[in-house]
């Protein structure tokens, strides 16, 4: 399975990746309608770290023993059959189980237009398009799309 892997020492935290995970999954696809005239916009499923001089692009691992679903109480965390870790917005209760257990923080609250908690938010890997927008908009290669590294 392919999996995103950040390389910290050219990551220069320009944020770029978070910007276009918003594009990504917003209902528009489009840069400006997105960030000026959709109501909600998505939240960004990719975190930019920044503790100077290292900073590096976090999300989802989508781990092969992931501790979220094993926690996640209404099924909404599930292992996908191509084995990646997804979320169904649809049956999150918000409880945040999934992000207490997460242990690379990668998991983060999704909030409402109200800034209520509504579900949580995590990368599923771009599922329609063949490299994740922040791979593909990474402007130093600091984010690639590669076959699991097996140790």
């Amino acid at each position: 399975m392919k999996r995103i892997y950040a390389n910290e020492e050219v990551c220069i935290g320009c944020k770029l990746c978070e910007i276009w995970c918003v594009v990504e999954h917003s209902k528009s696809k489009d840069i400006i309608k997105a960030f000026k005239h959709e109501l909600q916009k998505p939240d960004p499923k990719v975190i930019v770290e920044i503790s100077k001089p290292i900073s590096f692009a976090l999300q989802c691992r989508h781990c092969n023993e992931p501790d979220c679903v094993y926690a996640c109480i209404s099924g909404a965390m599930y292992i996908d059959e191509d084995g990646t870790v997804q979320h169904n917005a649809d049956k999150c209760v918000g409880c945040c189980s999934c992000i207490m257990v997460c242990p690379y923080g990668a998991i983060t609250i999704a909030r409402d237009e109200n800034n209520n908690v509504k579900v949580v938010s995590k990368c599923d890997l771009c599922p329609d398009s063949d490299v994740p927008a922040c791979v593909a908009h990474c402007p130093n290669e600091a984010l690639v799309y590669v076959e699991e590294v097996i140790d």
